[in-house]
């Protein structure tokens, strides 16, 4: 990968509430693969977004706000009569976050069987890097994961990289089971791993980072970091630790910001022990703010 790479992100974009002040409640956008997108974008690199939306005019508004951003929604496309899914955030009083989901009718979930989608995925195959997750795969159903991980196969072909993040989320699931065995075939079509420790853990999979790193396929020239949250990140079996602690006050999205940092880093040539520290460094500004995907200000490290 070299800077000027064309990035390609696959998955769901919903609607996030979140709380304001008093009884107010904050409407802002997220969601795994569009807050890296946004970060990606915000540091300069070129990001497309492939998803589908609905045809109302609060899909229109978030696509509007994505390409203010700087992500290219070019791909993205709309199901007359679907809607954007919605989530809604609440915080701990140490910032740890809960969600609430109403997402099961969302237009992201037939992305690859409406009208245009062949020519999605044609476009989505030249990228030289492909950016997905485990929720990407939980959100379609078993014909869709197909057509992703052929995707996957088809960029790679082409000398394009892919990275995959193995974000898990239980409730979107039959069965830990059935998540890992996706995991595993997204892994296996992947040159990048993302995996979190704590998501490995809670599917059963490993008793330590060294244990992810393994199941990941490390060992086998895979580039692979494990996220362990408050205590860094581990490459090569090395730990990487945060550069400087912050107070937290919302956490979400601080593993998709350290995602963003990572690959843009990476993307510019940085060794991964590098990005890894520009990874730290952006997720640790996100959850000094309220909100997956926080208003650019002064102190963001792009």
């Amino acid at each position: 990968m070299a800077a000027g790479a064309i990035v390609t992100v696959i998955g769901e974009a919903m609607l996030e509430l979140s709380r304001g002040t008093g009884d107010s409640w904050n409407l802002r956008y997220g969601g795994d693969v569009i807050n890296t997108a946004v970060h990606l974008a915000r540091a300069g690199d070129t990001v497309r977004l492939a998803s589908a939306m609905g045809a109302d005019p609060m899909s229109a508004d978030l696509c509007a706000a994505w390409e203010a951003e700087g992500v290219d929604t070019s791909l993205v496309l709309r199901a007359a009569d679907r809607l954007p899914g919605l989530y809604a955030i609440e915080t701990d009083a140490t910032g740890e976050r809960s969600f609430h989901y109403w997402r099961s009718d969302a237009a992201a979930r037939r992305m690859f069987v409406l009208p245009g989608s062949d020519a999605m995925v044609a476009a989505a195959g030249q990228s030289d890097l492909l950016y997905f997750s485990l929720i990407t795969l939980a959100i379609l159903p078993d014909e869709g994961r197909e057509a992703l991980l052929a995707l996957c196969e088809t960029v790679r072909a082409k000398g394009g990289k892919v990275a995959f993040d193995g974000n898990y989320r239980a409730r979107l699931w039959p069965d830990a089971a059935t998540a890992c065995h996706w995991r595993d075939r997204a892994i296996a079509v992947s040159d990048m791993g993302l995996p979190t420790l704590a998501d490995e853990v809670e599917m059963g999979e490993a008793d330590d980072a060294q244990d992810a790193a393994a199941r990941w396929g490390g060992a086998d020239g895979r580039e692979v970091v494990v996220k362990l949250g408050g205590d860094g990140c581990m490459i090569d079996g090395v730990v990487i630790a945060i550069p400087q602690r912050v107070d937290v006050i919302d956490s979400s999205g601080a593993g998709d910001a350290f995602n963003g940092g990572y690959l843009h880093a990476r993307l510019a040539g940085a060794t991964p022990a590098d990005a890894a520290l520009a990874g730290h460094r952006l997720a640790g500004w996100n959850i000094g703010h309220r909100g997956a995907i926080p208003a650019r200000d002064a102190a963001a490290p792009y």
